[in-house]
């Protein structure tokens, strides 16, 4: 392996790297190969409580410095990221197995983008005024306490940051729990963090699976419990966060809608359609696989979706001219396969690909389905891999109907060249993020999240301080008391 993959230590907790052996042992594998990259164990109940306590100790300090002071750290981290981005890069592409031509661009760089903006905003969290007569009202932000992230495999430098910066830019320490699958990634967010001036305990990442995850959630000292992960896994971690009464934010799957209108420039929707549904190899969350194609251009848009699907460079990860990868492990993979076999079975044409490719690692072939109906199994169930449904519509009333008749509401897309009916049929989505002729565009500044089964609250821009901070109220009466006695 030219690069050095195994971390120095399994955690890092209170400013330094520590490791405890006694913990489940975790192999990271390189999904372009199948080979062991490196090994990490998952968080003892010690660990866990090192990092609990480290984050109760540090919190109020971090909360009683100024938002600037906050801000500057958490800026100067967004410098040391994007000096990096190319170390980072390479090794979230080994973490994950998704191209260097996409982690280059995509993972480092949207960390560095959170920590740029919340670093920003830290000093601008202030309360307000309400005068009230001779009386007023003042309010407090105030941080939450300990709050714990537990993130996916497959944004993991991403989503440590998406959840840690505003976490901290409120006052917050934070706890993260990265992905068993990708767990290299978050180690190196925490080491830059401390490096830029960022006091010890405040950004702690624990390894470990599900009994580590619940460790956290369920501890009293923690105050706010922030997920990325599947619908499953969300309800879980939701029901135990609320017996707790803790702050919650889930961000969850969905089997998001796009919508092609007739008179959509067909090769901007194409384009949209391929990044909603095989960019990262189709491991995306909020992706759009339920394409609905007006049956107008139907086999216009298949034929020329065929085309473009050729120009795909499917090889080693590393190489910077291979633009589609690997899926993140054998499993995944093999459930993507699976869910092609429902697909025929059920009736649906196989238009493109369906097969895994012979190589060592676990690549398939992007997919694509035509000729699918709302009640199939590929047209109603998260797959997260890269498996496109197409499904034909001529009215708009009808399409939408469908596009909205799913538990999940996490995203949602429409191509056409009519601006009234973009917004209208944008307007009348049930999803928490949507796109008018484009998709997947995740910029620091908009809120994302979703709706339904999909999730609760909302990652990145204004709406986050919400989430990781709460208001407290301060009345002050300027006159006398009147007590009935």
């Amino acid at each position: 392996m030219p690069y050095d993959t195994q971390p120095k230590a399994s955690h890092f907790i209170d400013g330094a790297y520590v490791e405890d052996t006694e913990g489940t042992p975790i192999d990271v594998i390189y999904s372009a190969t199948g080979e062991k990259i490196a090994q990490v164990h998952a968080a003892t109940p010690a660990i866990v409580e090192q990092a609990i306590a480290a984050a109760k100790r540090a919190q109020p300090e971090w909360a009683a410095m100024s938002g600037t002071e906050r801000g500057r750290i958490l800026r100067r981290a967004a410098d040391i990221l994007r000096e990096r981005n190319h170390d980072l890069s390479v090794l979230e592409t080994y973490d994950t197995g998704k191209p260097y031509q996409e982690t280059s661009v995509a993972d480092a760089t949207s960390g560095a983008d959170a920590l740029e903006y919340f670093g920003g905003m830290a000093a601008t969290l202030t309360g307000e005024h309400i005068q009230l007569g001779e009386n007023w009202v003042y309010t407090r932000r105030e941080p939450l306490g300990v709050c714990v992230g537990i993130g996916a495999w497959n944004y993991p430098t991403q989503i440590a940051c998406w959840k840690g910066a505003p976490a901290l830019a409120c006052g917050n320490a934070m706890i993260f729990k990265p992905s068993e699958t990708t767990p290299l990634s978050a180690l190196k967010v925490a080491e830059i963090l401390h490096e830029a001036g960022l006091p010890a305990g405040l950004y702690n990442v624990v390894q470990g699976m599900g009994e580590v995850g619940s460790a956290l959630v369920t501890d009293p000292r923690v105050d706010k419990v922030s997920l990325t992960g599947s619908v499953p896994t969300g309800r879980k971690v939701y029901a135990a966060a609320a017996e707790g009464i803790k702050h919650v934010t889930m961000e969850l799957g969905g089997k998001s809608p796009l919508i092609v209108f007739e008179d959509a420039d067909i090769e901007n929707a194409i384009g949209g359609a391929i990044l909603g549904n095989f960019y990262s190899s189709g491991q995306v969350c909020s992706n759009g696989t339920r394409v609905f194609v007006h049956r107008d251009i139907k086999e216009k848009f298949l034929s020329r979706l065929a085309e473009r699907l050729d120009k795909a460079v499917i090889g080693d990860p590393m190489d910077p001219d291979t633009s589609f990868g690997p899926m993140v492990s054998e499993r995944q993979m093999q459930i993507a396969l699976d869910y092609v076999e429902k697909g025929k079975a059920e009736g649906a044409r196989l238009a493109y690909g369906g097969a895994r490719i012979d190589r060592d690692g676990f690549y398939m072939q992007p997919t694509v389905f035509a000729d699918v109906t709302d009640d199939m199994v590929i047209a109603r169930e998260e797959i997260f891999g890269p498996v496109m449904a197409v499904l034909d519509f001529e009215d708009e009333e009808e399409v939408i109907a469908r596009a909205n008749d799913t538990e999940f509401g996490l995203a949602a897309g429409v191509f056409t060249n009519d601006l009234t009916r973009a917004h209208r049929v944008a307007a009348r989505f049930e999803a928490g993020t949507c796109y008018i002729n484009t998709y997947n565009d995740a910029p620091v500044e908009a809120p994302f999240g979703g709706s339904k089964n999909s999730g609760v609250g909302r990652e990145n821009s204004k709406a986050a301080i919400e989430h990781y901070s709460q208001l407290k109220s301060v009345f002050v009466r300027m006159d006398d008391v009147e007590a009935p006695f």
